[in-house]
């Protein structure tokens, strides 16, 4: 009977704490991204003649955790199968968060945009019971030229 108690309550905390969290998280993405929104993001290899040549590498790291519930759900997903709704929130919130530390990296080196962005993607703990995700964004910052006209 404890033990159920015990289960009982970690999944009520993980839904109740865990979205609060993550509302909280998304809304303060939402400020951020904003905020940096001046400076331009893309995948592209090559950085384009308004650019300065040879800027710097920029990088921005993030773990997220995972809570109790989306645990839970997600396990009984994986029995039948089909999307991890619960989990995909989740790898969304770490590609943003990470892009915006990324971002902000740039931004401190007074750069305009980020070329050649890519992400690297990792689980913590043992499979299949992961604990978190770590997300790794990464690429190049460049300035544009002052006095630049195509």
């Amino acid at each position: 009977m404890g033990s159920l108690i015990v289960f009982i309550s970690l999944l009520a905390l993980g839904f109740f704490v865990g979205r609060m969290q993550e509302r909280n998280h998304y809304k303060q993405l939402e400020t951020d991204e904003a905020a940096l929104s001046h400076i331009m993001d893309c995948n592209i290899k090559t950085v384009p003649d308004s650019f300065q040549a040879g800027g710097a590498l920029v990088s921005g790291n993030v773990v997220i955790a995972v809570d109790y519930f989306k645990f839970f759900v997600a396990s009984w997903k994986m029995i039948f199968g089909g999307r991890l709704r619960s989990y995909e929130s989740l790898v969304e919130r770490a590609r943003r968060e990470a892009l915006v530390r990324l971002k902000k990296q740039a931004d401190a080196m007074g750069a305009d945009a980020v070329y050649n962005v890519r992400f690297e993607f990792s689980t913590i703990g043992q499979q299949p019971k992961a604990s978190g995700v770590e997300l790794l964004a990464y690429g190049t910052a460049v300035k544009r030229f002052a006095g630049f006209k195509a």
